[in-house]
């Protein structure tokens, strides 16, 4: 048995040896053009810088606000998201075709027993015989297909490209499931400053209603004072109740995006009643999102991989070369079959080449071709939104701070006005309706104001998002 499995081992040998050095057909990637290429800056760039090699300053970004709770929102996140847990099972499906595939590469080896009992039924002269008959058997086979012309190969690197993009989809996930918690984090702190800014209202307001009485008891106005001041405290109450409903939305969302039950958790502290100002941001040059933008490479390894699959399709219009060998024994007794004298053994080379299919072969080269050329003009695409998404968010962050200077200014008018009015109505100089208008003047300034600030740091969100930053890295962060 040694014999004849040393020169089956031998031809296996011989044979990879002469899969190694086989060719590989199909086309060689080469990564398309693209809006991105050059050196040309953002348009909007303005004060940020633009030092390419400059980006690790990216990771982790979200301590800039200097709020622990972030951080532990951060990580609750990542931790427990359901969206997050799918993508890692998506990875692990394909990190499993990829092993599937290169298993395909390596002989099929198998071991195997039988014991087969017949009978056997015939006439002789005149008489009928029936013959029992026993046989064991035992072998070892093996099965390899040559991949002559890169078949298998391609399949394999195609499969390695889809788990890497596997990868690339799961890390666009995790940064936009980071973004979208921060995103959370400061629409529930700004709504917290709302509410603390219509309680303040009512009270103010409560106050204004006080006096607008007094002074209605000492015959010095008339009820139509009062019935306006006490209006304008009702309609600042009725506020209340809506912007508290924003708030419980706020902390759903926030809920649902840490995979706990909505409205079963405390309220966050208000730990960013004033959001930080704001430092530049080195964001490199478009050419840089190519390789740092995981979605953008996700996008690219898809190309890849249908590239890979061109060189498949064109690998089956020609021979599939099989060697089948096996080596064992067969007797009709169990003791027999471990002597020598039983030895059977085989080897065959199966040469397939296919010759007429109705163009099938060559619709499939085809159809991947073309699967090539959609995925490359979404890869194109995809460059376009991502640099689009980075110019929407520095001219986003350059409106809302000019808008923002002059939220101040309206806001601290509104203020001096408010107090001004306050002071000559209990002087008898102005009217109610004055000092009401100058409330309200000033209550939509100071809304305005927390609502931009918010809105800042959201478009700042958004910017490091569409940098596409590696904000998990924990190295590049320290």
């Amino acid at each position: 048995m040694k014999k004849p499995l040393i020169s089956i081992c031998w031809l296996f040998l011989s044979l990879s040896f002469a899969m190694l050095a086989g060719c590989m057909l199909g086309p060689k990637y080469s990564r398309p053009g693209t809006a991105a290429d050059g050196d040309v800056g953002y348009v909007r760039a303005g004060r940020h810088s633009e030092d390419v090699n400059d980006l690790g300053w990216v990771d982790k970004w979200w301590e800039q606000f200097g709020d622990p709770t972030t951080t532990v929102l951060v990580r609750q996140a990542l931790e427990n998201n359901y969206d997050l847990k799918a993508a890692a099972a998506r990875v692990l499906q394909a990190q499993a075709a990829l092993a599937q595939s290169s298993g395909r590469l390596w002989p099929d080896v198998s071991y195997n027993l039988s014991r087969d009992r017949s009978k056997r039924s015939f006439s002789f002269g005149t008489g009928r015989f029936n013959v029992m008959n026993t046989t064991w058997a035992h072998d070892i086979s093996v099965v390899y297909t040559l991949d002559l012309f890169g078949k298998l190969r391609r399949a394999k690197r195609a499969a390695w490209v889809d788990m890497l993009a596997a990868e690339a989809t799961e890390q666009a996930l995790i940064n936009s499931i980071i973004a979208t918690v921060i995103k959370a984090r400061i629409d529930i702190a700004t709504i917290q400053r709302r509410l603390a800014i219509a309680r303040a209202n009512t009270e103010s307001r409560s106050d204004t209603l006080e006096i607008v009485e007094r002074r209605y008891g000492e015959g010095l106005i008339g009820p139509v004072d009062v019935r306006l001041a006490r209006e304008n405290l009702e309609a600042s109450k009725s506020l209340e109740p809506a912007v508290e409903l924003s708030l419980i939305m706020a902390q759903h969302a926030l809920d649902v995006l840490l995979a706990r039950r909505p409205g079963a958790f405390e309220s966050l502290s208000e730990t960013l009643p004033d959001l930080p100002d704001l430092e530049h941001v080195p964001i490199g040059l478009p050419a840089s999102l190519l390789d740092r933008r995981p979605d953008v490479r996700a996008a690219e390894l898809d190309l890849r991989a249908a590239n890979e699959r061109i060189g498949v399709s064109i690998a089956q219009l020609f021979p599939d070369l099989t060697l089948t060998a096996s080596t064992g024994r067969s007797a009709d007794q169990w003791e027999d079959i471990w002597t020598d004298k039983t030895e059977i053994y085989s080897a065959i080379l199966r040469l397939a080449q296919p010759i007429f299919k109705g163009g099938q072969l060559r619709a499939q080269i085809k159809a991947a071709e073309a699967r090539y050329a959609e995925l490359a003009a979404n890869y194109a695409g995809t460059i376009l939104t991502a640099m689009r998404e980075v110019e929407d968010a520095l001219v986003g962050e350059q409106m809302l701070q000019n808008q923002l200077e002059h939220a101040k200014r309206r806001f601290k008018e509104a203020k001096a006005a408010e107090q001004l009015s306050k002071r000559r109505y209990q002087r008898g100089i102005a009217v109610i309706l004055t000092v009401l208008e100058s409330e309200r003047r000033r209550r939509m300034a100071e809304e305005e104001l927390t609502i931009l600030k918010g809105q800042i740091w959201t478009t700042r969100v958004n910017l490091f998002l569409a940098l596409g930053g590696d904000w998990t890295d924990e190295e590049k962060a320290g």
